[in-house]
């Protein structure tokens, strides 16, 4: 098992939740069970499978957890360039928080690759 809460890229991704949550509170109300709804959980689900995962007892179960993971960054990814194609953020918004979520998922990568080894 490993210890997640020892792990920079968990720690990460629970700032980058937090931002999520703030950032999405000045989407429409509209989309309260849309975009706002989906990049809210998704960003939760990065942080909760890396936990997850880290509780397992083998590095392949931890391996699928993080795969989940950084798969939820690519859905929040699309759904920011969305968000932005309906001009709910700004470009500078858009570009301060997409540059957070590359960092998180090149730290997912390395962390996949190290237990492939």
């Amino acid at each position: 098992m490993h210890r997640f809460k020892e792990l920079h890229v968990w720690k990460s991704s629970r700032i980058f939740c937090k931002s999520m949550y703030e950032l999405t509170a000045n989407f429409p109300d509209h989309e309260k069970f849309g975009l706002t709804s989906q990049l809210r959980r998704a960003s939760i689900s990065i942080a909760s499978n890396i936990a997850e995962g880290a509780s397992r007892r083998s590095n392949k179960d931890f391996y699928r957890f993080l795969e989940i993971a950084i798969g939820s960054a690519f859905e929040i990814e699309t759904q920011l360039l969305i968000a932005s194609d309906l001009n709910f953020l700004k470009e500078d918004e858009s570009k301060r928080i997409l540059n957070e979520l590359e960092a998180i998922m090149k730290m997912l990568s390395k962390l996949m690759m190290s237990l492939k080894k």
